[in-house]
This record gives C-alpha cells, sequence and structure tokens, in this order.
C-alpha cells in the first residue's frame, strides 16, 4: 500500500513539474512574451499551470502542410496579448 501511495505521490509531483517546465505567460508582460516568441523563432509556453503551445515568430519554423495563425495569450497586463503565431495542419480543399 505504501508502494501504491509512494508512486501516484511521484506521479503528481512528476506532472506539476512537467507542465512548469516553460515559461508562465500569466507571470510576463505582452511585451515580454512578444520578445521571447521573436528572439527564439520558436519557443514553448506556458499559458496557465496545466497547459502550453508551441509559439512561431514566422512560418520557416513550421514544418512541411503546416501554415501559421495568429495566437494571442493571456499574459499580465493584457488578456488577449498577441504574442505571434501557431502552426496548424493546412486544411485541403474539399471536391464535391
Amino acid at each position: 500500500m505504501k508502494l501504491l501511495i509512494a508512486s501516484v505521490a511521484l506521479i503528481g509531483i512528476g506532472s506539476n513539474a512537467l507542465a512548469q517546465s516553460h515559461p508562465l505567460t500569466l507571470r510576463m508582460t505582452c511585451y515580454g512574451a512578444r520578445e521571447l516568441v521573436s528572439v527564439h523563432g520558436t519557443i514553448v509556453l506556458n499559458t496557465s499551470p496545466t497547459t502550453y503551445d508551441r509559439y512561431v515568430a514566422a512560418g520557416g519554423q513550421c514544418v512541411l502542410g503546416e501554415v501559421i495563425e495568429p495566437a494571442w495569450v493571456l499574459t499580465a497586463d493584457n488578456p488577449q496579448c498577441p504574442i505571434g503565431y501557431r502552426c496548424v495542419t493546412r486544411m485541403r480543399p474539399s471536391h464535391g
């Protein structure tokens, strides 16, 4: 039983550490978040304690078959900070 409790505790600690391994946009200004994306070109940022996404400065950081779409995130000073872009799968037109 002690092993089960210890395992559950370690899993909880591990998932919290993983979720916090990237800069949290809620703790930075909009300008600071935008600068991080601009300077790095591509970066993974936490947008809450449990969510994250990859943001890019331009389409050159996307893989073949992806296009950029504008991305807005919540920062300490702006509820809709235009941080840069996200790479998304290009939709093919349907025939028919």
